[in-house]
């Protein structure tokens, strides 16, 4: 499982999928979704802009992802 940090919450999730490289666009990372080939927390997800929060686990194929949130710089 990697590591992915957000600098804000919530994200989309065809967002993480396009932005991590999972999928090469949104529009198919938007069309995995709709498909079913995507899980968060272990449940599968078909709504392209749920929204996804630090804690949550996104899946897709062999990827599995830990989303955290950046530590604020001040």
């Amino acid at each position: 499982m990697r590591n992915v940090e957000i600098s804000r919450e919530p994200v989309e999730l065809y967002k993480i999928l396009k932005f991590e490289g999972v999928l090469p666009s949104g529009g198919e990372a938007k069309a995995a979704i709709e498909e079913g080939q995507v899980r968060v927390n272990g449940e599968v997800e078909t709504r392209k802009r749920k929204k996804i929060y630090a804690g949550d686990i996104v899946e897709f194929g062999a990827e599995k992802m830990k989303i955290l949130l950046e530590a604020a710089e001040h």
